[in-house]
């Protein structure tokens, strides 16, 4: 079955070819030719991804999500900080997933950015624009509600795809509407000075 979050589409939408038979979910290619439309590779696919988070149901969707739009990934995962220490001593990870509360998340956050992983921090606990801001200053690459869980590959991509203060600008545009409806809209008027920083060295960033 197709999943249609997980490929872009010129003017009109030929037959897919499927790339292998079988049952369950799988991608397809498109024949590619004049005014059709072509399935995308996500840029996931075939990175090494570790996932922590002290809730296995959260760690059993994120595999789903994941494997679905990159089959030839790697999706490790763990359960507590000290098997999450041994994983990201022992391998180079290419993105990192880390919850927040009960797994020692933001000690594991300056461990992955000491290892140059780029790092998502997700969280249902610890969601507080505090945590959101500590979670950039400490070189996060993202910080997402796990109501977003569904939607974890695109702001995956994001990460791969952008710098860091970029990525950050887009995350923040994305994810405004969110944030205000949650936290209110003067959720930055605490941290202005810090927030107005930030304005002013993304504000010629495109998007």
């Amino acid at each position: 079955m197709l999943c249609a979050k997980h490929f872009t589409c010129l003017p009109c939408l030929p037959t897919p070819v499927p790339t292998e038979g079988g049952a369950g979910r799988r991608h397809a290619s498109f024949v590619i030719g004049k005014g059709v439309c072509k399935m995308t590779e996500s840029i996931l696919n075939r990175k090494l991804i570790l996932a922590v988070d002290d809730e296995p149901d959260v760690l059993t969707v994120l595999e789903e999500e994941i494997k679905e739009a990159c089959p030839d990934g790697r999706f490790d995962k763990a359960i507590t900080y000290e098997e999450a220490v041994a994983r990201m001593i022992s391998l180079t990870y290419d993105v990192v997933i880390l919850d927040i509360m009960g797994v020692r998340g933001f000690d594991l956050l300056e461990l992955a950015v000491s290892r140059n992983f780029p790092v998502v921090m997700l969280t249902a606990h610890a969601l507080t624009p505090d945590a959101l801001k500590r979670s950039f200053e400490t070189g996060a690459r993202a910080y997402l509600p796990k109501e977003k869980l569904g939607e974890i590959v695109p702001f995956l991509e994001d990460v791969l795809k952008y710098e860091y203060l970029p990525g950050w600008k887009r995350l923040l545009e994305k994810l405004e509407g969110f944030f205000n409806e949650r936290w209110g809209q003067y959720w930055k008027k605490p941290d202005e000075k810090f927030w107005k920083e930030f304005d002013e060295k993304t504000i010629q960033i495109k998007k």
